[in-house]
């Protein structure tokens, strides 16, 4: 049955992008899904623990409820009036322009991001699906952009990098890199320690020479990640790369945002944009800087 599905995607190249597109779209759906819960069931095991944890200390603090939710659990709702989200109301962008962007009880704004989440979940995927084509490198780089498009928008609202997502993809990458899909398995771990402990070192001494802590450690994590994935060798590139935007868009957004510079902006997006470039244009990209500073 696989083989024949290969054989129909290799044959119909249209009709095998067009796949890769409707999937992505319920990906993208999902990734919406997990975007706005997973904080919430993190922020909930978290209290719990604390609770536990300082059970004495706390005993007669009358305890916060913070509601139960999984990513399954419940059902989707309007934030709005509460109006439960039927199947035919959460097609993928589709049901977005049908509704005309707004809830179809009380007519409350549907944020566009929705819709857009699940268009770049789309348009990402295809160029993944038709650079690398019908092979084992699309179903490990579809996975790895899903898992960046989650990891993203989750930084750029909660200043988060949940080990949920990084570590699972960190693993993945060395798995994928066993039969040597990017690099050697052996620059896949080194690429990995590397990563890890080159932001690592560069917090601390930004902490001992400051104070201030210039960084989360899921950066360290995400960072790594990329390491077990493209080995070390193109570390230097994507570290210049995410620094470079991220310096810009902070300098811009302190300059015409009034943006407090004593307000930390996530590395975390610049990281993975970065990331995901270099893995899919690294090493023309790094040939063409060396050739240009040479």
């Amino acid at each position: 049955m696989l083989t024949q599905v290969v054989t129909v995607f290799e044959a119909m190249p249209l009709f095998y992008l067009v796949s890769v597109a409707l999937l992505s779209l319920t990906v993208g759906s999902f990734l919406n899904v997990v975007v706005y819960r997973l904080p919430k069931m993190l922020e909930r095991e978290w209290y719990g623990e604390c609770r536990e944890f300082l059970a004495e200390e706390v005993s007669n603090i009358p305890a916060k409820e913070l509601p139960e939710i999984s990513l399954s659990k419940p059902d989707s709702t309007c934030p709005n009036c509460g109006h439960q989200i039927r199947f035919y109301e959460n097609i993928p962008v589709l049901s977005w322009l049908l509704l005309g962007g707004k809830c179809s009880q009380c007519k409350n704004s549907i944020s566009k991001r929705y819709p857009l989440v699940e268009l770049a979940t789309a348009i990402l995927s295809i160029v993944v699906a038709y650079i690398y084509g019908v092979s084992t490198i699309t179903l490990f780089m579809l996975v790895l952009t899903w898992g960046l498009i989650a990891l993203t928008l989750i930084d750029l609202d909660h200043m988060l990098l949940p080990d949920q997502i990084v570590m699972p993809l960190l693993w993945l990458g060395l798995l994928f890199n066993i039969n040597a899909g990017f690099v050697p398995l052996q620059d896949a771990v080194i690429g990995a320690a590397a990563g890890y402990m080159s932001l690592y070192t560069v917090f601390w001494l930004f902490k001992l020479l400051t104070g201030k802590e210039g960084m989360g450690h899921g950066d360290f994590k995400l960072f790594a990640l990329f390491g077990a994935w493209i080995g070390w060798q193109l570390l230097p590139l994507l570290i210049l790369m995410a620094s470079v935007v991220g310096a810009v868009v902070g300098i811009s957004m302190i300059a015409f945002n009034g943006h407090n510079r004593e307000q930390a902006i996530p590395f975390g997006p610049y990281l993975a944009v970065a990331g995901w470039v270099c893995i899919l244009w690294g090493e023309g990209i790094w040939s063409w800087y060396l050739s240009f500073i040479i």
